[in-house]
């Protein structure tokens, strides 16, 4: 699935491609991936003026065109991607790709293919792919009140400035639950995900299945001090599930060769020699070394 340094880089990625293009064409080859209605009369004819990450949320404004002498609407609508665990978006103009999301199958075969849902075209003939293979995700359009009401349900933003150790005490302290089903509830920390909270945990040398009341508070410091390190890492290197995708800049993904502990169960610690154990914690599957997880 992709996690929050996936998102991220998508959304760098497209700022510099999609914004300020009318939207000319529009293509819902799936209608159910489509959350909204009227979504076509939203979305043609518009340009996109803006692109954000909420968590794992992707935001983008819609700036409406100005028809019989009204004035163009700033801003005042915006349409929500969620690529859930198998969705991708997939930017094409001429035979340059720029791709980013869930890295299933190889997208440099002929588009759309079989797991694209909706196709924007802009009116420089470039077009932008949703594609999903499980169907998960989702495109909604919502207005200015209705984004507040989105934004409120997610908690804190682990790349701002209101991740402070004293806000992560308070989050920590009173929880009787695991630690790792702490950091992954998208309402107390928004964007982690699995990859990233087994690769934090490790490095701050706490064991998943700690209950959250437990720690230390030296301990808590720790993951305070793992998570910005390890996300600013990730998108660095694109994340860990753009491996099987080049960019029109012929980059990659390459932050999976950085692993220290997700997805290396029966291997031996990169940092102790021991065998790494893989178990279910919060319903996911978990990686944690026995010796330097206490």
């Amino acid at each position: 699935m992709p996690e929050l340094p996936e998102v991220e880089t998508v959304v760098r990625d497209l700022r510099t491609r999609i914004l300020n293009k009318t939207i000319i064409k529009l293509d819902i080859l799936l209608p159910r991936i489509v959350k909204s209605k009227s979504f076509k009369k939203l979305i043609l004819g518009n340009k996109f003026i803006d692109i954000e990450r909420i968590g794992k949320l992707i935001v983008v404004g819609i700036k409406r065109a100005a028809t019989n002498g009204a004035h163009a609407n700033e801003n005042n609508d915006y349409l929500l991607i969620h690529l859930k665990m198998t969705g991708q978006l997939v930017y094409q103009k001429g035979n340059k790709i720029i791709a980013g999301g869930h890295s299933e199958g190889n997208v440099r075969v002929t588009l759309p293919n079989r797991w694209t849902r909706v196709i924007f075209t802009f009116s420089d003939k470039s077009k932008l792919y949703f594609n999903d293979l499980r169907t998960f995700g989702y495109l909604r359009i919502v207005n200015s009140k209705e984004l507040e009401i989105v934004k409120g349900k997610f908690g804190i933003e682990p790349l701002g400035i209101e991740l402070t150790l004293n806000l992560l005490k308070e989050k920590i302290k009173p929880r009787k639950t695991s630690i790792k089903a702490l950091l992954l509830n998208q309402q107390v920390i928004a964007g982690l995900g699995n990859i990233y909270v087994d690769e934090i945990l490790f490095r701050a040398k706490v064991r998943p299945t700690r209950i959250a009341n437990s720690l230390k508070t030296k301990e808590i410091e720790n993951i305070y001090k793992a998570i910005k390190p390890i996300l600013r890492q990730a998108i660095k290197a694109r994340g860990t599930t753009f491996n099987n995708f080049v960019d029109a800049n012929g980059k990659t993904g390459n932050f999976v060769s950085k692993l220290k502990i997700y997805g290396r169960a029966g291997k031996k610690c990169k940092k102790c020699g021991s065998k790494i154990k893989k178990i279910k914690v919060a319903g996911r599957g978990t990686h944690f070394c026995v010796v330097c997880q206490k």
